[in-house]
């Protein structure tokens, strides 16, 4: 078992070729490498082979140890050479594109470095390896266009050249928008696909994870910038936020800006646990990983494919790489290319001195270094297929994808170019060996065909559609058996919210991740929660705080709460609103039965009152204070203590307008009979006395028509009220939470105090007349009750006001019901409970000849 493991993990530990290989042999970098002769030639400069001093490399144990160079290969970058090779021998098979025309190549080896560059490209054109200017060795020329990249800074490079000839040119490298933008390049045509949708891929990727808060890795480029620019504008609109921004100088697939272990800090530090990489993605996390050894940093990369390739050197238990998320146009595979590439062997391509060295590097096969070509001693039934996945790939890359394309859409446009010949020259005159380069251009321009998997090839950007994107995650654990899987696909032409599709179940995270990661700059705001912005902090960096009363946030991350409305309530996590009960003054309620054995307590106590007063009716306290007028005002204090049973139950429109009207009626009358009590006591005494001429107000019975006048003003009052701004039904939502309260409302409350101001008027004159002769001398006078009890009713409706206004629902109602009772019962107590006392537990006080007596008394003291 242990001897098991040793072999595991040794093997694990062992180093592998890199996708670079070396060797110190024949290749020069100045002259083309491989040649097909045909009536039209297209040139091409593929970065394939590199001149590099020994210091450079890492790898210098498995150098020649007496050189100080080697050629340098990229084992992915010849995957060009070989779909050209297969769609121009497409082209040449097929009758039906140009018959009797065929289709030859000349590849170049592209140099890193500029001034090669120029010196291949004088090459090229001229055909001598040394530069010499305006001068050619070529008599005619028969190159049609000629093909650039990878990246755009050499296309652009090249171009400076070309375009003195108007020579086309077509580049199979990334896309690059603000360059065409500048319509400076007329003679340069992009094969790539757009990509201004991956901004929009990679935002609705972010926005299914829940990813708010997003590092951002760029080239320190103008492509760099615009991308930066772009990408803030569309995570704008999605409410994503950017944690940082690092920029990295990128220059012909080498990195110039050296990573400091400040920067590779800052990245594992960052809270950031998604990072977006728009640039050299396989560069510059192996530079992480060569200088650094970091294998491992808990982030997720999102990256575009046209940056990548596994540039990997050991097989490691971690790799930074693994987890990655990738945006790459989708495209078919082409039928047969897989074949085609299976079959290619320096045998059956003898001029392809490329596979000649990929023979002899992987395959141990001798070397012949005069001629550059494999003689002898190879694996037998070699082919490329046997080559590791992460040295050469037999899945075509975007890369070759477009080359192949481009090669489609020359050979459609020189069609084109001849049918347009035909319909001014006779077949016969037709000299298919001139060809003038430039006389492409309109075909170029207008060329819309499908390849032969249905894919529309279009050279003019501006009729460039955006393509799908496939989503796929490298899984690379251990490192050297990287795969990578689909797991999902961007669709822009789809509905929106259908645009994206992923597998969740199929992505392998990083390592360190047990589920779906979370890159939040804060924790999402609960439901009953809303968000609150920080200061100088990104929208996505803010505090959580709990909804307002009656408001609800039942989304999480809502910035406001909403509103219940006011039929309903919020609960008490405040994530959804209740319906609300229905209420009002019942007698089922506690304050409901109070208010009604109050009342009824206090009318029976009345009653009991007037049954005194009637079974005593001819004693003389009851006949001394007009027992008429007794009668009246305890007959109406019953129905004032009944009054607060309208206030009870359902109300009703009739309910609420009779109770105000009933209200102010009934107290009109009480008040009214305390006043005409008040000046009968006064008339008694004052009009009476001997030598008055004015005794027939007494005996004209003057008293008894205060009640109806101070009545019939009431009246008017009340209907004036009731004509314009009568009491109607309310609701009261806010009074007691959870429920909707039923009562009435007074309509307008200036009658209503026009009302309580009235009855203070009478209230106020009564205790006025009645404070003036408390002094008048008899036992029975009630002058100082009838005083003291409107003191008490007007300090009772004094004290309501205020407390009226700070209530509100059922408290406000039971006040009103309350005050009535309390201004009722102190007449009733005041006034009428000391002669019922006297009446029923004093019959000796009540006599005229003891009244007598104690007058004849107090007169003897007196002398």
């Amino acid at each position: 078992m242990l001897f098991s493991l040793f072999i595991f993990f040794w093997f694990l530990n062992m180093p592998t070729f890199t996708w670079i290989i070396a060797t110190d042999i024949c290749p020069t970098d100045t002259k083309y490498l491989i040649h097909y002769d045909g009536t039209v030639v297209i040139g091409a400069f593929f970065p394939i082979l590199h001149n590099s001093p020994i210091s450079l490399t890492t790898e210098w144990k498995y150098l020649p140890m007496d050189t100080d160079n080697y050629f340098g290969m990229s084992e992915r970058n010849y995957q060009l050479v070989l779909a050209m090779l297969f769609a121009i021998n497409e082209i040449n098979l097929n009758s039906h594109i140009l018959p009797n025309t065929s289709l030859g190549l000349e590849i170049y080896n592209l140099p890193a470095i500029g001034r090669n560059i120029f010196r291949t490209v004088f090459s090229w054109l001229t055909g001598l390896s040394s530069v010499i200017p305006n001068y050619t060795c070529r008599k005619e020329s028969n190159s049609a266009v000629t093909l650039t990249g990878v990246s755009w800074k050499t296309s652009e490079t090249i171009w400076t050249i070309l375009d003195l000839y108007k020579f086309p040119q077509l580049t199979f490298g990334p896309f690059d928008p603000v360059q065409i933008d500048r319509n400076q390049f007329q003679s340069l045509y992009q094969m790539a696909p757009k990509d201004t949708a991956l901004l929009s891929g990679i935002a609705s990727l972010m926005l299914h994870f829940s990813w708010n808060w997003v590092g951002l890795i760029i080239t320190d480029d103008h492509r760099g910038a615009q991308f930066l620019s772009d990408f803030r504008k569309e995570l704008d609109k999605t409410r994503i936020c950017i944690a940082f921004v690092q920029t990295v100088l990128y220059l012909e697939e080498t990195l110039l800006h050296l990573l400091s272990q400040n920067l590779i800090h800052f990245l594992e530090s960052s809270t950031a646990d998604v990072i977006v990489i728009y640039g050299p993605t396989s560069i510059l996390l192996t530079l992480i990983e060569s200088t650094y050894r970091k294998y491992n940093m808990k982030k997720i990369w999102i990256m575009n494919s046209k940056w990548f390739c596994p540039n990997l050197e050991l097989y490691n238990m971690i790799e930074l790489s693994h987890g990655a998320l990738i945006f790459s146009p989708h495209y078919e595979e082409i039928t047969g290319f897989k074949k085609f590439m299976q079959e290619a062997t320096p045998n059956k391509y003898p001029e392809d001195i490329f596979l000649h060295l990929l023979w002899y590097w992987h395959f141990n096969c001798s070397f012949l270094h005069s001629e550059c070509k494999i003689f002898e001693n190879c694996l037998q039934n070699a082919s490329l297929e046997l080559l590791p996945g992460n040295i050469f790939t037999m899945t075509m890359t975007e890369e070759s994808y477009n080359v192949y394309n481009a090669v489609l859409a020359v050979a459609y446009s020189l069609h084109e170019k001849t049918l347009s010949q035909i319909q001014f020259q006779p077949q016969a005159n037709i000299d298919r060996t001139l060809l003038f380069p430039w006389q492409l251009h309109p075909f170029l321009k207008k060329i819309q065909v499908k390849n032969s998997v249905g894919d529309h090839v279009v050279l003019d950007w501006k009729r460039k559609a955006d393509p799908e994107y496939d989503i796929t995650n490298i899984w690379n654990f251990p490192t050297g058996l990287s795969q990578l899987v689909k797991v999902g696909t961007f669709v822009p032409s789809a509905p929106k919210g259908e645009q994206l599709s992923i597998s969740e179940y199929m992505i392998n995270w990083p390592i360190g991740f047990t589920e779906i990661p979370h890159s939040v700059c804060s924790e999402s705001c609960s439901p009953g929660f809303r968000k609150v912005a920080l200061e100088s902090k990104p929208t996505c960096c803010f505090d959580c705080t709990p909804c307002p009363d009656n408001e609800i946030s039942n989304e999480t991350d809502l910035d406001q709460c909403v509103h219940c409305p006011e039929t309903h309530y919020a609960n008490g996590e405040k994530r959804y609103c209740l319906k609300k009960r229905v209420t009002f003054l019942s007698y089922d309620d506690p304050l409901g039965k109070g208010i009604t054995l109050l009342s009824i307590g206090f009318s029976t106590l009345t009653a009991l009152f007037i049954w005194v007063f009637v079974d005593h009716r001819g004693t003389p306290i009851i006949k001394a204070n007009n027992r008429s007028l007794s009668y009246i005002l305890l007959i109406t204090l019953i129905l004032c203590f009944l009054c607060p049973l309208l206030f009870i139950g359902l109300p009703n429109t009739a309910m609420c307008i009779m109770q105000q009207y009933i209200f102010g009626l009934l107290f009109t009358v009480a008040l009214s009979t305390v006043l005409a009590k008040t000046i009968t006591v006064v008339m008694a005494f004052k009009i009476t006395a001997p030598g008055r001429k004015i005794r027939w107000l007494l005996t004209s019975q003057v008293p008894k028509f205060v009640i109806p006048v101070c009545t019939l003003i009431q009246i008017l009052l009340s209907g004036i009220w009731l004509g314009t701004s009568p009491p109607f039904i309310d609701k009261d939502c806010h009074s007691e939470h959870g429920h909707i309260i039923i009562l009435c409302s007074k309509g307008s409350y200036i009658y209503f105090y026009c009302t309580l101001a009235y009855l203070g008027v009478m209230a106020f004159g009564s205790y006025l007349l009645a404070f003036l002769s408390r002094r008048l001398p008899d036992r029975f006078n009630e002058s100082k009750s009838l005083a003291f009890s409107m003191l008490v009713f007007c300090s009772v409706w004094v004290m309501f006001l205020p407390v009226y206004h700070s209530t509100s629902g059922k408290v406000m109602v039971a006040m009103e019901i309350f005050s009535t009772l309390a201004s009722s019962a102190s007449i009733l107590i005041i006034v009428f409970a000391p002669k019922c006392y006297i009446v029923l537990f004093r019959p000796e006080v009540n006599t005229l000849t003891h009244n007598r007596d104690k007058r004849q008394h107090r007169s003897k003291i007196l002398l």
